[in-house]
């Protein structure tokens, strides 16, 4: 088992949710955790309880992706784990979609995923070891009516870990994908913890431990992808 102990991992979307769920449990397991989020405020609580660095950031922002990784290098002085956690959505007909939703949604799922990748793998390829993690959604892997431009977004994100999977594996460097169902979190602002929820989703502390699972696997193994559903959910 993979010992997490002073690994340093950058979070991002950790201000809230399944991002801040992952922070406080990597922190618990020993690790550094670099905490990515736009909301200076949420991220402050967070630091204090994890005793680690915050970066207030926007992951659609290329300047902003390079900064995460050179400061987290700057502070630790290493780079184990990337979590790419931000994630937005919002459910409709397409036809009532605008177009700045659609450019919000994949700027987030999808541009912020491959601008943190972008800057951080150069270095995992230099060390030859390091793990990304992305959260995903099961519906990476099916369809659903007015989930037109959220399932989309999660399908183009889901290619392009696969991928990237196969490009840095010779590398040493692993990637994984965990596909959750049903969150009871502030996804498309919904607010959490009320009581149908409680019956009918999972918990953001379920998907954290989730990641440490992935994280926790032996050097030699890789787990490639996970999907979590509620028992109360079909798949």
């Amino acid at each position: 088992m993979t010992d997490l102990t002073n690994q340093v991992a950058i979070v991002t979307g950790a201000s809230r949710g399944i991002g801040r769920a992952t922070a406080l449990l990597l922190a618990l397991q020993g690790a550094k955790v670099v905490a990515v989020s736009r909301s200076e405020a949420e991220l402050t609580d967070l630091t204090q309880k994890t005793q680690g660095l915050s970066i207030v950031a926007d992951v659609c922002d290329e300047a902003d992706a390079q900064h995460i990784v050179e400061e987290t290098l700057r502070y630790y002085g290493r780079l184990d784990i990337l979590i790419c956690n931000a994630g937005v959505g919002s459910f409709n007909e397409l036809e009532n979609y605008a177009v700045e939703e659609w450019d919000r949604i994949f700027d987030t799922n999808v541009k912020g995923t491959f601008l943190l990748c972008k800057v951080a793998v150069p270095h995992f390829k230099q060390e030859r070891k390091g793990h990304i993690v992305g959260i995903a959604s099961d519906v990476s892997k099916r369809t659903f009516a007015h989930g037109t431009i959220y399932g989309a977004s999660k399908f183009a994100q889901d290619a392009l870990l696969g991928s990237l999977r196969k490009e840095v594996r010779p590398h040493g460097v692993k990637v994984s994908v965990i596909y959750p169902g049903l969150v009871d979190t502030y996804f498309d602002d919904s607010k959490p913890g009320g009581a149908e929820a409680e019956k009918t989703h999972m918990r953001p502390a379920d998907i954290a431990q989730a990641v440490r699972y992935v994280l926790e696997a032996p050097a030699h193994v890789v787990v490639d992808e996970l999907m979590l559903h509620p028992v109360t959910q079909e798949w």
